[in-house]
This record gives C-alpha cells, structure tokens and sequence, in this order.
C-alpha cells in the first residue's frame, strides 16, 4: 500500500509539471527557431546593405564599420527578444546595457568626437587618398583615412597623424580638387632699378615653358616696400607641379636679375 501511495503520488506530481515542462519546451523551441531564423535573416539584410553601399560607391572603410555596428545592434534585439520568449527578464539587462552605454561616452567623448569627424570625411569627402591639402596648420598629402584620424605626409616626409575631430571642424584647404592653382615667386629689388626691365626678364622665364599655363597669362606685380620693391611673377599651372616650379623659378629669378644688375633684398617665396 506504501509503494502504491508512492507511485501515485509520484504520478500525480508528474501530471502536474507536465504541462508547465511542455509548455517551457515549447518556448525554448520557439526561441532557438525564431533565433535561428533571424541569425539568418540578418544576415541577409546586412548582405543587401552591403551591395547598396557598393552601389552607392560609399568609403570600404566606412562600408565595413556601419555593416557591423548594424550587424551588432540587430544581434543583440534578437537576443533580448528571444531571452524575453523564454521567460528571462530583461528589462534590467537592457537597463544597464544603457547606462553602460552613457558611462563609455561620458569616458570617451574626444574619441567618439574623432570617429564621427571620421565618418563625416568619409561620408562628404573633402578630400581623398592622395590629395594635398591644409588643414588645421596641418600640411601634407593624405597617406590614409581612418575611423578614428587622418595620416597625412609632409614636405619633409615625415608623418603628421591629425584627428578626425580636429579636421572636421576646421576649415580644410584641398588643393588637389582643382585643375589649375596659381603660384608666386617674389623677390625685393631696389627702388631705382628699372622695373620694366624686371617685368620683361622675369615673364621671359615661364614664356616657353609646356607646364605654365598660357591662360591666364602669367604676370608680375610691384609693390612698394620700407625699404625695396617688391617684384612677384606669378602664374597658373597644374597643382602637382607648383611646388618644383616656384623652386626652380625662384633660383632662375635671382640669377637672371642679379646678372642684370638688379640689387637684390631679402629673397621670399610663396606657392598659393
């Protein structure tokens, strides 16, 4: 009678929880199909994304980054709901998910600063791989772009890393984006030398030279100084080549004068 008593009520109990272990066997099921499906299925639409962005010739660097922290996000809703299915409460969890979240950006404003100054320059792009531009007092050819600075190389070729923040928020001088730049030579003569003759050596310099353009025309300009004239020849060329020309211009410039006779100031230099 003992053991009958036991197996019923064993039985009894079992009739009990059967139906609560079927029902959270249900939901666990439930959850790793919705969970598998949609693993899948973002996955899919992270794919698509993909494709837009190359279509839409958006930065590979830019592209990588905003397919993942997209991939993350949607991730992490599914994992909340699919926790939420089975009876795991997460209104706590995605409370301090959150304030997780406000305390890093508290922490982390200057970098947070430079990676959205980053994705403005990839997004907008003032400037690519290989342009020359100046930037902050920053002056060089851009070797990278990155999420979080800019590389750029200088005269000296050394390397100048810039933040993305600082960039974005100054006043950028590309002077690769256009076709044509004007550059100055200058150079101080005397007040009683013959400034005609100066304005006639110096445009006989650049008159037969294929990389000077023809228009507009090059020109010199005097401007009176304390103590001198200033002579500037200027002229127009392909901004790849203003730096050597107003090198090799500035040396021919002082030799043609000084064989002239001119008496020559303080020699200066300026590529615009």
């Amino acid at each position: 009678m003992v053991m009958e008593h036991q197996v019923n009520s064993l039985w009894n109990q079992f009739n009990t929880w059967l139906p609560a272990v079927l029902s959270y066997t249900g939901q666990v099921v439930l959850a790793l199909v919705v969970l598998l499906v949609g693993w899948k299925i973002i996955n899919m639409v992270t794919r698509a994304m993909g494709r837009m962005m190359v279509a839409s010739h958006i930065e590979p660097t830019l592209q990588g980054f905003l397919l993942s922290v997209a991939g993350l996000l949607m991730k992490a809703l599914l994992l909340i709901s699919v926790a939420s299915m089975v009876g795991i409460a997460t209104t706590s969890f995605v409370a301090v998910l959150g304030a997780a979240g406000l305390a890093v950006g508290m922490a982390l404003q200057g970098s947070l600063a430079n990676f959205a100054g980053g994705v403005l320059i990839l997004l907008f792009r003032p400037f690519k791989v290989g342009d020359s531009i100046n930037a902050g007092g920053s002056v060089g050819t851009v070797e990278s772009i990155e999420m979080f600075r800019t590389v750029l190389r200088d005269a000296q070729n050394k390397l100048v890393y810039v933040p993305n923040g600082t960039l974005s928020n100054n006043i950028v001088i590309n002077s690769s984006q256009s076709d044509r730049l004007q550059a100055s030579v200058t150079l101080l003569i005397d007040y009683n030398d013959n400034i005609d003759q100066a304005r006639t050596l110096l445009l006989a310099l650049v008159e037969n030279d294929a990389q000077v353009l023809k228009t507009p025309a090059p020109s010199v300009t005097f401007l009176p100084q304390a103590a001198n004239v200033s002579a500037t020849l200027s002229f127009w060329c392909a901004p790849a080549t203003v730096t050597p020309l107003v090198g090799t211009y500035s040396e021919a410039a002082i030799q043609a004068l000084k064989q002239a006779g001119f008496r020559l100031g303080v020699t200066t230099r300026a590529a615009e």
